[in-house]
């Protein structure tokens, strides 16, 4: 009988424990990505934020991000495999500024995100997350 009751409070803590970890692993799969700051020949700041809203990713650049003066600047997203997917326009008509995107089914992941000139091609900046971001499905 004794070795029994110690059996059961550590199956106990042990489902607690288990408990715990599941609940903050999927608060942190849940939660907000930052990358780190743009880095490249034009665009230098500024961070973009992965989230999902309403079951898709949307990237959004961060308040400090400067909108190169390139002529044709556009939101690149590199995936975990060195796919890269050409997106929309950062500048549109009207001074207007696409400063949030929602990533298309297609796109599975997000390692890194790249303003690209389609004009000159080539990479003005580039902002990398520390863990690929798993795009919503």
């Amino acid at each position: 009988m004794e070795s029994l009751l110690r059996i059961r409070p550590t199956r106990w803590a042990l489902a607690a424990a288990l408990a715990i970890a599941v609940l903050a692993g999927s608060q942190a799969l849940a939660a907000d990505q930052m990358s780190t700051a743009f880095a490249g020949k034009v665009v230098n700041g500024g961070t973009v934020t992965a989230a999902v809203r309403d079951g898709k990713t949307v990237l959004t650049l961060s308040p400090d991000f400067k909108v190169p003066g390139s002529p044709d600047p556009h939101w690149q997203v590199i995936d975990t495999r060195g796919n890269a997917y050409l997106l929309q326009r950062v500048a549109i008509k009207d001074d207007k500024v696409n400063t949030s995107i929602t990533l298309p089914r297609y796109i599975d992941s997000v390692a890194k995100v790249q303003m690209w000139c389609a004009w000159a091609e080539v990479v003005l900046g580039e902002a990398s997350f520390g863990t690929p971001v798993a795009a919503a499905k």
